[in-house]
């Protein structure tokens, strides 16, 4: 549903076509191979690869490709962390039709895009200096806990009565809430942080 109405707004404008589409990080990094295109835009939660760790496969294969990411998510963490990690813009799915168009426009122009709702959150978000783990929910704190104590996702949706689908997307989200990459990465910071012996 997502694709077909960005494929409804694309094909409102005059100088944008939609050259391909993809149904997971997998099929991204396929198109990409044998598709030309001058943007990319992504979503932060697709299936496969994070969000973070996709942005950077993607700039490892196509280093000029520019991506913009759409996402549901208006945390100026994860925003700055999207950045950080390559990509040139970033737009939450609640923005107007007509943002997105400039926001493309922009990026194929060689410029970078931030949702003007996004600008205040990058600025002050974290200017209470929280702790990223300060910022997951009641689960995701949980499932983080859970992980940094050595249980698969099996395990931990066994445990929590879940879909292993669904703590998937909560160890996604709590990556990139914390600005990490994989599992190892929140185990040493729960031991740098010293929230386990």
């Amino acid at each position: 549903m997502m694709r077909a109405g960005l494929k409804r707004i694309i094909a409102s404008t005059t100088d944008m076509v939609v050259v391909g589409e993809a149904v997971d990080s997998a099929d991204v990094q396929r198109q990409i191979g044998k598709t030309d295109c001058d943007v990319l835009t992504l979503d932060m939660t697709m299936p496969g690869l994070s969000g973070i760790e996709l942005i950077k496969e993607i700039k490892k294969q196509k280093p000029g490709l520019p991506i913009l990411i759409l996402s549901m998510h208006n945390v100026g963490k994860i925003a700055g962390a999207a950045l950080r990690a390559g990509a040139g813009g970033y737009l939450t799915k609640d923005a107007d039709p007509e943002r997105l168009i400039e926001a493309i426009q922009k990026l194929a122009g060689g410029g970078k895009y931030i949702d003007p709702a996004m600008v205040d959150k990058l600025v002050f978000d974290g200017a209470d200096d929280k702790k990223p783990h300060e910022n997951l929910s009641e689960r995701e704190r949980q499932i983080f806990f859970m992980i940094v104590a050595g249980q698969s996702t099996s395990q931990i949706a066994a445990d929590l009565g879940l879909s292993a689908k669904t703590v998937s997307t909560h160890k996604k989200r709590i990556m990139e809430k914390m600005d990490v990459d994989n599992g190892a990465d929140l185990v040493r910071y729960a031991i740098e942080k010293h929230l386990v012996a």
